[in-house]
């Protein structure tokens, strides 16, 4: 059993300091001179500059339901998209599908994303700048889009026919099916020529998706409703973060690791106040496997190595990974 020491609450701001009696008597002397208070009321103080407006609330989607997806097929990307039947005793591979249409070596994959929606789907993308749409059922590329100007470093499904990318170029876009020879800009990066390495698209609503910058510490809050402007930057890793995922059951938690050895689970609040949003809890240990799910938290122990780097997801059952 994990003791419950390994997870820590945020630190909580220091309290501020209380004013003396007297300031407060002077500050208040006009008032009780007078027998009625003033009708007047002082207008409400005007949000900072620096606290965006975050309205974080599930709202219906209109999908079919989900189909039935086989549970025993596992996918890895690097070389070729791989297809395996997990067995009892073995795990085989059942489909190898290749990037290129003119030879027979494929370009490397970057990443892969399933789609939940309809799971015959599979979206890659490759440092060639293209993404590919697979049928899985039928073992063909259903589409090839070149997506970007440089290298595609992760891809995200929304919807049944809407999936999003981003790239070296630091642009985060967004592909409809139905409209292949178009796309939406939702961000650049701030810094030219910096990465975009990560892109999470929030499953619980579908308005908002996080991504990472290639050597910062910070997590970047998007809504698609309004381009270009981050709605929240989330900046308590003492390190570049590698890795995020939204919670699968919640639309306003997602959780970071980063090579400072945390995993930071973060609640939005509905406004950011004006020194930044603080996460709601802090891991930091040697144990390399954390799974959350929406009533407990689960370690695996590695004494050998710290949560840096590799892959953050959840699954269907609500749970993270970190591998």
């Amino acid at each position: 059993m994990i003791p419950p020491t390994l997870f820590t609450p945020w630190p909580s701001p220091p309290p501020t300091a209380a004013k003396s009696p007297s300031a407060a008597s002077s500050k208040n002397s006009t008032t009780a001179s007078t027998s009625s208070p003033s009708p007047k009321t002082p207008p409400p103080s005007s949000p900072s500059p620096r606290s965006p407006s975050i309205t974080l609330t599930p709202y219906e989607i209109n999908v079919p339901p989900l189909p039935s997806a086989p549970t025993n097929l596992l996918a890895s990307s690097g070389d070729f998209l791989r297809l395996w039947e997990v067995k009892d005793s073995s795990i085989e591979c059942v489909s190898t599908l290749n990037n290129s249409k003119t030879s027979e070596y494929s370009a490397p994959l970057t990443s892969f994303d399933w789609n939940e929606v309809e799971p015959r789907r599979i979206g890659t993308s490759s440092i060639d700048t293209t993404c590919t749409i697979w049928d899985i059922e039928k073992g063909v590329a259903e589409t090839q889009l070149i997506a970007h100007d440089k290298e595609v470093y992760d891809i995200a499904w929304g919807e049944a026919g809407v999936f999003a990318s981003v790239s070296a170029d630091g642009s985060v876009r967004i592909f409809d099916l139905r409209d292949k020879e178009h796309s939406t800009i939702i961000y650049e990066s701030p810094m030219p020529d910096t990465p975009l390495l990560r892109l999470a698209w929030n499953k619980q609503d579908l308005r908002y998706m996080a991504t990472i910058l290639m050597d910062s510490n910070k997590i970047v809050i998007l809504d698609i409703r309004s381009p270009t402007m981050p709605v929240a930057e989330l900046e308590r890793h003492n390190a570049s973060v590698n890795a995020i995922s939204w919670a699968p059951q919640s639309c306003r938690h997602i959780c970071s690791a980063g090579d400072d050895g945390q995993a930071l689970l973060w609640e939005l609040p509905t406004v950011a106040g004006p020194n930044g949003i603080d996460p709601m809890l802090m891991y930091s240990s040697v144990l390399r496997l954390i799974s959350c799910s929406a009533r407990q938290l689960v370690f695996t122990a590695d004494p050998r190595k710290e949560i840096a780097g590799g892959a953050l997801c959840a699954n269907r059952t609500g749970e993270w990974t970190v591998l």
